[in-house]
């Protein structure tokens, strides 16, 4: 690695890369966006003129193919990200990609296999794992604070399409609509399950789970008419790990409340921790704890240290918690070491999970863990 800046390239100029991903790495003075990707040259162009990148092409096989490129940000529609992260660890490149890199685990794993035979790390979008009050949190399970985990609850819920004239966006229209396609679960669900396996430290050795339509005709992005569109927009599973934790995770995107809607809890044999990470009343995130002493749960303040440079609680969660997240993935790039959370791995474990959910769904019955790899 060259003693300059990181040199990052993105793909994608949507509203997440505008809001999270670009602000996160101009944060950081280890690194530089030098270049950025859409197939709509007029929107990398406006992107790179907000944020002073100094190249812009609607050519991303051109941009992945820069030697001079280290980091490839992949902020695309989701059916994109396989091909987008696979070519970017052929061509060398870190990698941070957003959720999920493939819709069937076994990808992501193959795409983790690359990386690891090419000393590569990667990163995936885990947004709220990097949050101030997550990463507390952990802290304080790493210490023992918990102590032996018996229940890990997760909720991610909030009322974005309750109303079905909100406009529904990355959604199959050509898919079976006789079948239940999944969508709250792999979307909204991943951060919760991917916090869940953090916090708890072991596997899942079976999952049941059911998944419902609430709101069948929407308002679709695509098409700008309203279509009967069966999916997921609400899901709840239980699950068992292999250490004998017992969890449930519930997520949706019609139930009331505010965005982004994430909860973690985690009750052990010497203490509760509820991390509430929903923007309410101008803060972004709130930490509880409880020990068997003092049952009753009470609010605790978040140490600067677990903050970005100039982070605060009212800032936006969108940035402040991305910004720890591409803090995070330049230190791990600089350092050099082992080290490298939330990464590919991580990311097959989570789809992996969604995968056996999905089929306990579709199959009405318990699922157990790992599924098959060939």
């Amino acid at each position: 690695m060259r003693e300059s800046k990181l040199r990052v390239g993105v793909l994608g100029a949507g509203a997440w890369a505008r809001f999270a991903h670009i602000p996160g790495w101009l944060r950081d003075p280890r690194c530089e966006v030098v270049a950025i990707c859409d197939p709509v040259g007029t929107l990398a162009a406006d992107y790179a003129k907000e944020f002073n990148v100094p190249f812009a092409t609607t050519d991303w096989q051109q941009l992945v193919g820069n030697p001079e490129i280290d980091v490839i940000d992949v902020c695309t529609p989701s059916s994109t990200h396989f091909e987008l992260s696979w070519a970017a660890l052929e061509a060398n490149k870190h990698v941070l990609c957003e959720k999920p890199v493939a819709y069937d685990f076994r990808g992501t794993l193959r795409a983790a296999a690359l990386a690891h035979s090419k000393g590569l790390k990667t990163k995936l979008g885990f947004t709220f794992r990097y949050s101030p009050g997550v990463q507390y949190a952990k802290s304080l399970i790493d210490e023992g604070f918990t102590g032996r985990p018996f229940i890990f609850n997760g909720y991610e819920q909030n009322s974005q399409w309750l109303d079905p004239m909100t406009p529904l966006r990355q959604v199959d229209i050509h898919a079976d609509q006789a079948v239940l396609q999944t969508s709250s679960l792999e979307g909204y669900g991943a951060p919760i399950i991917d916090i869940s396996h953090w916090w708890v430290g072991a596997d899942l050795r079976r999952v049941v789970g059911a998944m419902r339509n609430f709101i069948p005709d929407r308002m679709v992005r695509d098409t700008g008419t309203v279509m009967r569109m069966n999916i997921d927009d609400g899901d709840i599973y239980l699950g068992e790990f292999t250490d004998g934790t017992l969890t449930s995770i519930q997520t949706s995107f019609v139930t009331i409340g505010n965005y982004p809607g994430i909860e973690a809890r985690l009750y052990g044999e010497k203490g509760a921790i509820i991390c509430r990470l929903v923007e309410e009343f101008g803060v972004a995130e709130t930490v509880k704890l409880a020990t068997p002493d003092g049952v009753e749960f009470r609010q605790v303040e978040i140490p600067q240290e677990f903050y970005p440079p100039g982070g605060h609680p009212r800032e936006s969660w969108r940035s402040l918690f991305y910004a720890n997240l591409i803090r995070d993935f330049v230190s791990e790039i600089l350092d050099g070491g082992d080290r490298n959370q939330g990464n590919f791995d991580d990311g097959a474990w989570v789809q992996e999970t969604i995968n056996a959910v999905e089929r306990s769904h579709h199959e009405e019955r318990w699922v157990y863990l790992p599924l098959e790899r060939a």
